[in-house]
């Protein structure tokens, strides 16, 4: 995907086929929803390959992000804070941090070092399913960005729903 900027989102039910569309609409590949006992994704070429898949570590919080082959490649978890959203992401291109003010659903992707690589907001309404619109600025395949989204949008999912049982 050589877009920039790219567009996705979740399903209420976290099942089906979602696109991934660039800022003027253009179809660039599918989010392939696995079913919510996988709580898998996959994201899909414009050919309907998969390039890259994301998936929770068996009995684990950690959301993994494997390639077109599955291989993983990466791993995201959830770093504890009080006053903002914060995870941590070792991938192909290094460790970054993503974070987020409290109350904020805007989110900043940045290396160690401070460098900011990619930027996502979450465009739904309050109780919407989770819509998203990724700023990549670095040379990550915008695949495995997309993944550390919904990973994150994954573990977010698990708290919540861990928190009002």
């Amino acid at each position: 995907m050589d877009a920039k900027t790219v567009y996705f989102s979740d399903r209420f039910f976290s099942t089906g086929f979602t696109d991934i569309v660039n800022e003027n609409n253009d179809k660039l590949g599918e989010l392939n929803l696995q079913s919510m006992f996988t709580a898998g994704i996959h994201v899909l070429d414009e050919r309907g390959d998969v390039s890259y898949s994301g998936k929770f570590r068996f009995f684990s919080n950690a959301w993994l992000v494997f390639d077109r082959y599955g291989e993983e490649i990466g791993v995201l978890k959830a770093k504890m804070s009080l006053f903002s959203k914060r995870y941590w992401y070792e991938g192909s291109q290094g460790e970054l941090e993503i974070e987020s003010p409290a109350f904020s659903r805007e989110y900043t992707v940045s290396t160690m070092g401070g460098e900011t690589v990619a930027e996502f907001k979450r465009t739904d309404g309050f109780f919407g399913a989770g819509a998203f619109a990724l700023s990549n600025h670095s040379k990550i395949p915008m695949e495995e960005l997309i993944l550390v989204v919904m990973g994150v949008h994954a573990i977010q999912k698990r708290h919540n729903n861990a928190a009002s049982t």
